[in-house]
């Protein structure tokens, strides 16, 4: 039996579209018959999915640069105390070299607090060991009312110790 190229094209265009899934003229009326519905389901899965993982990086990259400043501040604030003269300038400048390094990293003072201990009753004496230790506050990221709400992403804590030098 001979086939009129009509009727051949035809089946060709039927075993594709059976081929590749897709309805035909005559599929389009049945009942359930949903096209174009995927790319719906993929961008509403992708914005249900990708927001919160996109939150979750965000989070951990604040936390991982609070963890810097901390670890930076703490170790300046020990390097300059131990530089110092005079116990109460060194108290005010280590507070300060702190400061500037949360500042540097962007971390507001409000959120921070630094504190200086010695193993002696002389912390500029020749050999005694000055600990800073630097405690900082980390916020979530694009909370509105997140100060009001008391949301924090996590608190950090980074100390650092020098030995007060025989020569200064």
């Amino acid at each position: 039996m001979l086939l009129s190229p009509a009727d051949v094209s035809a089946a060709v265009a039927a075993r594709c579209r059976v081929a590749l899934c897709r309805p035909g003229p005559e599929d389009t009326n049945r009942p359930g018959h949903e096209e174009g519905s995927a790319v719906v389901e993929f961008t509403f899965l992708a914005l249900l999915l990708m927001v919160p993982v996109v939150y979750f990086i965000v989070t951990v990259g604040q936390l991982q640069g609070g963890s810097f400043a901390v670890v930076g501040a703490a170790d300046q604030a020990a390097k300059v105390f131990v530089a110092q003269p005079d116990a109460g300038k060194a108290q005010a400048a280590a507070e300060q070299a702190a400061l500037i390094a949360l500042a540097d990293h962007g971390h507001g003072a409000e959120r921070a607090a630094v504190d200086i201990s010695c193993d002696r009753s002389d912390c500029l004496s020749a050999g005694a060991a000055v600990t800073a230790t630097v405690r900082l506050t980390v916020p979530l990221p694009m909370v509105p009312y997140g100060d009001t709400l008391n949301l924090d992403a996590g608190h950090l804590t980074a100390s650092a110790t020098q030995i007060v030098g025989r020569f200064r």
